[in-house]
């Protein structure tokens, strides 16, 4: 048996799909419902501009959402195209048609630039979640009878003739009791402004329980027109020609509320291969230590869909603060969540060069600029150039590193500096206060380290590594005694030493070095194995603690210029002196290099007492 025909979907099956799961937050309806007057009034002006329809009233096009808190309803008012009873038979009573694709199908030839919102015809059930009864009070533009549609989210509806005497629809919602927080109209104000701040039409906030003043007989009475509010042509939408940086600090403030200046922005601007306007602002950091927490909010047509969506915004550009508007965005039915295909993927690749762009411009020309701001923004850069390949092959060579005499270098411009004294590798300082002993002895001999004291340096320097094979990122405190000598040490007394500090630190283990230090301020230090002391770091992040019966690979390196060390050498201490002086050198090499156990905390403390004390005797 053959049998063919149409699906149908059934007002009792859809309705609470659409209450419970085609929208993740309630407060969407507002978003919803005002993007359709949105849409009506733009459907309206349309026709006018191309002379199908006139308009008779001469009113400035608005949206007013009226809250009446006693009557418990949400009114949204617009002066638009209207319905006539068989486009609410189309549009309203068969759910999912679009009303809005209808209308740019059938003018498509003459909508190059159209702002039309809706696309897919469920938008105004939306209004259910928060409603027990909805109700559509409209005149069309064409005139004929006022139409009121009144339905409670059950299978029926009612349609009788309405009160509206000019062109327009009121949508009327009457909230249902658990939703009474909307209500509010300071939290319905909030909504309004979250969803609708950049729609196209002037929106007003009316609170219909709110008693107007009367005025007092003698005295001159000053009525404050009422503001919209949003901003119907917002700056990221102008040509950046046509904004001042009063302008864009301006707009930074109002839509973030961070009144703290942005170092710089970026305007996006593009019309092909897909529309695309936006403002991305880089903050200034509160400190080196805080990873930048951004937000960048996206439009479709002026309509907000959502923050930091990581599909268009790559995650490292998340670390700035923008507005972001693409029309041409692949939304899914509930506008909350983008479809993913490859056309996101190049709207994500174009913001990413912009960015890159912008950088390198001001690398090249304000360099002066760009090396006050890369404090702030050296986190954001060292993030994209992990996260995005592409980004990091463009800006890798714009990365600046701060040396320890306050200078801003690229590695290029580092390792030709370096290149006579230690080719290819790059001396750092994770921690300057730790590790000073360390710099003091690097700028006593004229050499360069850079200071990478970030959380994301550890894993930077490791991507660097890897984009420059023969490039080695070396902690100040690692294999640095070659560099550090003025002649070659004499060697003669090593291995008593050696010997010594083996016996007495009973640590057979023990790599000591004799040192001629240019330095004679400093006795000893303590080197660390670089590769030694990442494998521990890697093992601490993930978690994994120490491996047994792997020790530090520390070096214990000894500078016979310093009278201490001599002594050692001449044996002219006592020889419970000598053994204070042999543990107290390591300890106090090792607290400029770590910080002590609280068992040999207590040890240095007490021979430090005995040391003291000897000096009366």
């Amino acid at each position: 048996m053959n049998k063919q025909g149409n699906l149908s979907i059934h007002s009792e099956n859809i309705f609470p799909i659409i209450k419970k799961w085609l929208y993740s937050d309630h407060d969407i309806f507002v978003r919803e419902i005002i993007s359709n007057a949105c849409d009506a009034i733009l459907k309206f002006k349309k026709l006018c501009d191309i002379g199908e329809a006139s308009d008779e009233l001469k009113t400035p096009f608005q949206i007013d959402v009226i809250v009446d808190k006693e009557a418990g309803t949400i009114t949204i008012s617009d002066n638009g195209i209207g319905l006539n009873e068989e486009e609410i038979e189309k549009y309203i009573n068969q759910i999912a048609f679009s009303g809005a694709e209808d209308f740019l199908s059938k003018y498509q030839d003459k909508m190059a630039d159209d702002q039309i919102i809706g696309h897919f015809g469920l938008g105004f059930y939306s209004s259910f979640m928060v409603s027990e009864k909805v109700q559509i009070n409209t005149l069309s533009h064409q005139g004929g009878t006022p139409l009121l549609w009144t339905c409670d989210g059950g299978t029926t509806f009612e349609l009788s003739e309405g009160t509206r005497t000019t062109r327009g629809t009121d949508i009327i919602l009457y909230i249902s009791e658990e939703s009474r927080e909307f209500l509010g109209f300071h939290n319905l104000s909030k909504i309004v402004e979250k969803y609708c701040s950049f729609m196209p039409v002037p929106i007003f906030m009316i609170d219909a329980n709110k008693a107007e003043v009367e005025p007092v007989e003698g005295e001159e009475n000053i009525v404050e027109a009422p503001t919209p509010i949003n901003e119907t042509l917002p700056l990221y939408a102008k040509q950046p020609s046509e904004c001042t940086d009063e302008e864009y600090k301006a707009f930074y403030r109002k839509t973030f509320m961070d009144f703290q200046e942005p170092l710089f922005w970026i305007h996006l601007n593009m019309d092909y291969p897909f529309k695309l306007k936006g403002i991305l602002y880089f903050p200034k950091s509160k400190n080196e230590f805080e990873m930048i927490e951004g937000k960048i909010k996206l439009y479709n047509s002026q309509v907000f869909v959502a923050e930091n969506i990581k599909e268009v915004i790559p995650e490292f550009l998340l670390l700035l603060k923008g507005v972001i508007d693409c029309p041409d965005l692949p939304l899914n039915v509930s506008r909350s969540f983008l479809q993913n295909d490859g056309f996101v993927k190049k709207i994500s690749d174009y913001i990413t060069k912009k960015v890159a762009d912008k950088l390198i411009s001001l690398y090249k020309k304000e360099n002066d600029n760009y090396q006050k701001f890369w404090d702030d923004i050296s986190p954001f850069i060292k993030f994209g150039c992990l996260r995005d390949e592409k980004f990091c092959s463009k800006m890798k060579d714009y990365v600046l590193y701060t040396t320890i005499a306050d200078e801003y270098l690229t590695m290029e411009q580092y390792l030709e500096l370096a290149k006579d004294v230690h080719e290819n590798k790059v001396f750092y300082v994770s921690d300057k206060t730790q590790q000073s002993q360390y710099v003091e002895l690097f700028k006593e001999n004229n050499l360069k380290a850079v200071y990478l004291p970030h959380p994301i340096d550890n894993a930077f320097i490791q991507h660097m590594e890897s984009q420059n094979q023969d490039v080695k990122f070396m902690r100040i405190d690692s294999d640095i005694s070659g560099i550090l000598g003025q002649d070659e040490a004499d060697k003669t007394h090593e291995e008593s030493l050696t010997t010594l500090f083996k016996d007495v630190l009973n640590n057979e283990e023990l790599t000591v070095s004799v040192e001629n230090l240019k330095s004679k301020n400093v006795a000893s230090m303590i080197l660390v194995s670089e590769e030694s002391r990442r494998m521990e770091e890697m093992m601490k992040m993930y978690g994994m603690g120490a491996v047994p019966n792997m020790p530090q690979q520390l070096t214990l390196v000894l500078n016979q210029n310093h009278p201490l060390i001599e002594s050692l050498s001449n044996h002219t201490l006592k020889e419970d002196t000598k053994n204070l002086v042999c543990e107290h050198l390591y300890d106090l090499a090792l607290i400029s290099n770590q910080t002590l156990s609280p068992e040999a905390m207590q040890k240095f403390l007490h021979r430090n007492n005995e040391l003291l004390l000897q000096l009366t005797k």
